[in-house]
């Protein structure tokens, strides 16, 4: 049995965990020392710490303070990794406390970090999920139960002195434009809440105001939610400090691509096993900037969908070239679209959206001037028929338990 090297107490405040950071800086110490060959088990808080509870009310997620995530456990160091290697994780296994079987997804108001669709859905929303097993459901989304693909949100080492400096300089440079946008452009450097785990002292002050939130993917990996990293996946992470310095957290039971409601995933607390290698000089040797990685061997099987298309011609019908942000926003809200026929509400199919096994593809870049993006909405995880038919929805699910919303203070 491997070891858990980074142990965590639901009941406590991820503050009182040294083994727990929520900012990204070279200077934050590691936490726990292993060999290069060596396996071990980590515990992790979800994203918030625990500011999300296990009930019917979304004013939790309404008041949610950003400013903490995410809380990641390490840095584990790997014992004679130097910048310019590559450090090789296996992802041997990873589960949701026994204590703790239920996870959390929803959308955030648009004053609090809003999402993908947030000018269509701007109040705080929350979906509950149970776990049985490998499968889930939810009380307040009737009529769809899947399979979890288990996977780490957010999984990166550790930034340089001269990496975060270009992380902080081109960020403030993007949020200079628009200072004043809501949801903002940029999550800036943030002191007041930073957890920078052993650091102390006036250490701690210097690196916590210049420590790299953790909200965006970056060239080290960090917050990708990548569904298909998933237990017996392989990573190939860029090594840019002595000892690499790993940290994970951000645990998903399950995930659509691109997370389209921001805290689209089911979020939860839970443990993960890795294993870690080094391939000396591998950033160099394969010409890696960003993290690379092997999937999953172990996805779910899903082979009936129906796939929704979308163009880059927004909703006021303005055209925009080859944008496939835009194609994929509309791909999105022509699934929404649909399911409501079947008597989902706009926020239970967006909520669904964000956190089934669903498929984002980028379908075309080329025919100018519209970038094409789908959307492949799983039929099996339906426990009815949902494809079109002559004699339209056959089944409805209106007057169910809705996605709990909290208004706006």
């Amino acid at each position: 049995m491997a070891d858990t090297i980074i142990k965590i107490d639901l009941n406590k405040s991820p503050y009182d965990n040294e083994g727990v950071h929520n900012r990204w800086h070279p200077d934050i110490p590691m936490a726990a020392m292993v060999k290069p060959g060596e396996d071990f088990i980590l515990e992790c808080h979800d994203w918030t710490g625990g500011q999300i509870e296990n009930n019917d009310n979304a004013e939790d997620v309404r008041d949610v303070d950003l400013t903490q995530v995410h809380f990641l456990t390490g840095p584990v160091g790997v014992e004679g990794a130097e910048p310019g290697d590559l450090l090789v994780v296996d992802i041997l296994d990873i589960g949701a406390f026994d204590e703790s079987q239920w996870g959390f997804n929803g959308f955030f108001s648009k004053q609090n970090g809003g999402g993908f669709l947030t000018e269509h859905f701007p109040e705080a929303q929350k979906t509950i999920w149970d776990f049985n097993g490998m499968f889930t459901k939810s009380r307040h989304i009737p009529g769809v139960e899947f399979a979890g693909m288990i996977h780490p949100g957010l999984i990166g080492c550790l930034p340089s002195k001269e990496m975060l400096k270009e992380w902080n300089d081109r960020e403030k440079a993007l949020y200079d434009t628009e200072p004043d946008r809501v949801p903002g452009l940029v999550n800036l450097p943030f002191a007041d809440t930073a957890h920078m785990g052993k650091l102390k002292g006036s250490e701690k002050d210097a690196a916590a105001a210049e420590g790299a939130r953790t909200v965006p993917p970056r060239e080290h990996g960090g917050n990708c939610d990548i569904k298909d990293l998933s237990r017996g996946s392989q990573v190939y992470f860029p090594v840019y400090v002595k000892d690499a310095g790993l940290s994970v957290g951000d645990l998903h039971f399950s995930q659509g691509d691109g997370e389209i409601t921001f805290c689209g995933a089911i979020e939860m607390a839970g443990w993960i096993h890795l294993r870690v290698n080094l391939i000396k000089g591998g950033m160099e040797k394969y010409a890696i900037k960003n993290p690379i990685f092997k999937p999953s061997p172990m996805a779910p099987k899903y082979d009936d969908y129906l796939i929704f298309e979308g163009i880059s011609v927004d909703e006021q019908g303005k055209q925009h070239y080859l944008d496939v942000h835009i194609a994929y926003r509309q791909a999105c809200l022509n699934a929404i679209e649909y399911l409501k026929k079947f008597g989902y509400t706009g926020a239970q199919a967006y909520s669904l959206l964000g956190c089934a096994p669903v498929q984002g593809h980028i379908s075309g870049v080329v025919d100018v001037p519209n970038a094409c993006a789908t959307l492949w909405l799983p039929t099996d995880i339906f426990d009815f028929d949902l494809k079109p038919g002559p004699d339209g929805p056959q089944h409805s699910v209106a007057g169910s338990t809705d996605v709990p919303l909290a208004k706006d203070k």
